[in-house]
């Protein structure tokens, strides 16, 4: 764990809520839900899993999928497939790095994003 995740880590242990600093950081609260997740604190996972929801972009939305599939994270993973299909970005995500990495770790999340795609075509 880095020394900042190990911060903020701390910071939520001790005063139940997250630093400033992780508002701007999203990367940081990736890593964070990932300790939180790690050591059963499963208060902060579900803060840092409603913050991720709330800052879903083009170029954080796939690798932020990879980690809702990698950590069994349901509603995250629901926020990132909508919002793939839902505002019609899925040509600018499967451009970036990110989506190759999901490729690569979650090739089977492939199926999942079809399936979404399929639900909202045949509305």
């Amino acid at each position: 764990m880095e020394p900042s995740i190990f911060s903020s880590f701390l910071h939520f242990i001790n005063t139940d809520s997250l630093p400033d600093t992780l508002d701007q950081d999203y990367m940081a609260l990736q890593h964070l839900m990932v300790a939180a997740d790690r050591y059963g604190l499963d208060r902060l996972v579900l803060i840092g899993e409603d913050r991720l929801c709330r800052s879903i972009d083009v170029q954080t939305v796939a690798t932020t999928l990879a980690l809702a599939e990698q950590h069994q994270r349901e509603l995250l993973k629901n926020a990132c497939l909508g919002f793939m299909v839902s505002r019609d970005v899925l040509g600018a995500v499967a451009k970036t790095d990110g989506f190759k990495h999901l490729l690569m770790t979650c090739p089977s999340i492939m199926a999942d994003i079809l399936d979404k795609v399929a639900s909202v075509m045949k509305q």
